[in-house]
């Protein structure tokens, strides 16, 4: 296999689209495991080795996607990248996801290309056997968990703005543009005005405040980033 060939676990009960997405995946040199059920899924997540990325569907028999994903971040010893697959597309939905440790989010009807792209981009950003445990110079967050703390002091981070600081943290050092974060965080619904601004705000009252030195950085004219010697 090729350094960018991946071991996918399908976590769908619809039987067409299940078979159009191992297809294409398959055509571009992956492989692709099933699970019909949430229980079967969780199962087959937490095997060794560990799947690559999990595309997982919310509305699964037995025990629906939250659930599944919620569980695995509980009993898995690493951090298995999940892409949530969902005919939900309202931001409450999504956060929701977010909230029980999905890495990204799909709302049908999708591209397969774009399903292609979001399920690489994952694997890199989550090496399989990656520990649960990012650590940016003072900084570590526990995905697991869902903990961040500081030169050894807990921060309590309102939940859109530790989104944000993971998605900082995970590609750091590189630099984020403003558009790659609005992205990430709402997809093609961000909300009209400039939701970014203020959360950015509120994360760095938490995180950059009561220290002396500021870890989030505004590269002007390009983005944000986390600063590893702060």
């Amino acid at each position: 296999m090729t350094r960018e060939s991946l071991r996918i676990l399908l976590v769908e009960d619809n039987h067409a689209l299940r078979e159009g997405m191992a297809a294409l995946l398959e055509s571009h040199g992956h492989r692709t495991d099933f699970a019909l059920d949430g229980r079967s899924g969780l199962h087959l997540a937490l095997g060794d080795p560990p799947p690559d990325v999990v595309v997982l569907d919310l509305n699964l028999p037995g025990m629906d996607g939250l659930r599944v994903c919620e569980a695995l971040r509980e009993r898995a010893d690493r951090h298995i990248p999940v892409l949530m697959l969902t005919a939900r597309d309202k931001l409450q939905d999504k956060l929701r996801g977010f909230d029980v440790g999905a890495d990204d989010y799909l709302v049908k009807p999708f591209a397969g290309e774009e399903l292609l792209a979001r399920c690489l981009a994952l694997s890199r950003r989550h090496r399989s056997g990656e520990s649960h445990q990012l650590h940016v110079g003072s900084l570590t967050i526990d995905r697991r968990a869902g903990t961040v703390v500081r030169h050894g002091q807990r921060l309590e981070l309102q939940q859109m703005s530790y989104r944000i600081l993971l998605i900082l943290a995970e590609a750091w050092p590189r630099t984020l543009t403003r558009s790659e974060l609005i992205q990430r965080l709402w997809g093609d619904e961000a909300p009209p005005s400039d939701p970014l601004r203020s959360h950015l705000y509120l994360l760095r009252q938490t995180l950059d405040r009561p220290f002396p030195k500021a870890m989030l950085l505004t590269v002007h004219g390009v983005g944000f980033k986390l600063d590893g010697e702060a």
